[in-house]
């Protein structure tokens, strides 16, 4: 896998909370930087997937997708976000589709 470096400007209290991090965890910056941007950025998939499948612009099973989940993990996420089931007869085209896929 290629990698490249990325840079943003933080402001003094941030580098404060990052050298903080970086030490109560042992690594260094980067390994920390890294660390929050994955999780950040797996937080942001679940979020824009689960504002998507509130306003009914997803399925589910795209939701989960999107989110990078199995549509199971995303069920179980889906109270704590507030979301509740919408399942009609697209939804069920779409499993059927899958389905169809597996077999």
């Amino acid at each position: 896998m290629s990698t490249s470096i990325v840079s943003t400007r933080l402001d003094d209290e941030e580098i404060a909370e990052l050298d903080s991090l970086s030490q109560m965890a042992g690594f260094d910056r980067s390994a920390v930087l890294k660390s929050i941007f994955r999780k950040g950025i797996a937080e942001w998939k679940f979020d824009l997937a689960a504002e998507n499948y509130r306003a009914e612009l997803l399925s589910l099973s795209k939701a989960a997708e999107i989110a990078g989940l199995s549509q199971w993990d995303f069920l179980g996420r889906m109270s704590a976000a507030g979301l509740e089931i919408h399942y009609g007869p697209d939804e069920l085209n779409e499993d059927l589709q899958a389905i169809e896929k597996l077999t």
